[in-house]
């Protein structure tokens, strides 16, 4: 099995999560806040994933076996590496989201 078909369920989980968490922002007036926030973690954890693992692939800490991923590959990493990370913020952002989030948006009162 590869890791991309070993992530495909998680990420299906993770995109659920997140859309209901963009329901529940735009019934609160926040989805623009939502997404700007979704996409700025991610961004920030896609380039901790791409330096990181690069340089801990270049120590020779870990590899991946060849039969396991796509071929496609930044640096040393495969791209599947950056489903985690992905998969990830969409978790969290949707659970923060259902949890209450911040409620900044609400009035200006923490």
């Amino acid at each position: 099995m590869t890791y991309l078909l070993m992530s495909l369920p998680f990420l299906g989980v993770g995109l659920i999560v997140f859309a209901v968490g963009a329901l529940h922002a735009t019934r609160r007036g926040t989805a623009g806040r939502y997404f700007s926030s979704w996409a700025a973690a991610t961004g920030a954890l896609l380039v901790l994933t791409a330096v990181f693992d690069n340089v801990m692939m270049m120590a020779g800490f870990f590899d991946y076996g060849t039969e396991q991923i796509s071929g496609l590959r930044l640096g040393l990493m495969p791209l599947e590496d950056f489903l985690y990370p992905i998969v990830g913020a969409l978790l969290l952002s949707g659970v923060w989201q259902l949890l209450g989030g911040s409620r900044r948006g609400d009035g200006g009162h923490d």
